[in-house]
């Protein structure tokens, strides 16, 4: 069977596409910082403090170092945000000044590291319960 040229080229057309829109539609949308909509278009940015919280990629392990000297963080929730911890996974925790911090997520660290003594102050008083 001898198939047209102008159909030949439609064949070819209509796989390229094809193959091309199951690359775009199958890609995640770009995640942006809170606050920073420049790295994402407008209609994939996500703004949740937690926004790829479930993602593994960005959910790092606990990194809090095993030192006797660190206090420990006894809130319950994200100082930050005022999730409840561990509801969306494990917790994100690190030190600051010899105290334990736990918030419930990556993106939150960065509004953390804004006032720090404002969150730290929050763990401190929940210390004293």
């Amino acid at each position: 069977m001898i198939m047209k040229k102008s159909n030949y080229y439609l064949l070819l057309l209509a796989g390229a596409l094809g193959v091309a829109g199951a690359t775009v539609f199958s890609a995640k949308p770009a995640l942006a910082t809170p606050g920073d909509e420049t790295n994402a278009p407008a209609d994939t940015v996500q703004t949740s403090c937690c926004m790829g919280a479930d993602d593994p990629i960005s959910t790092p392990e606990t990194n809090a170092p095993a030192d006797a000297n660190i206090k420990p963080d006894l809130l319950t929730t994200c100082p930050v945000s005022g999730e409840k911890l561990g509801e969306m996974g494990k917790a994100f925790v690190f030190t600051n000044n010899m105290q334990e911090v736990k918030l419930c997520c990556p993106n939150c660290k960065a509004d953390f590291d804004k006032e720090p003594a404002k969150y730290l102050a929050k763990i401190r008083a929940a210390d004293k319960k």
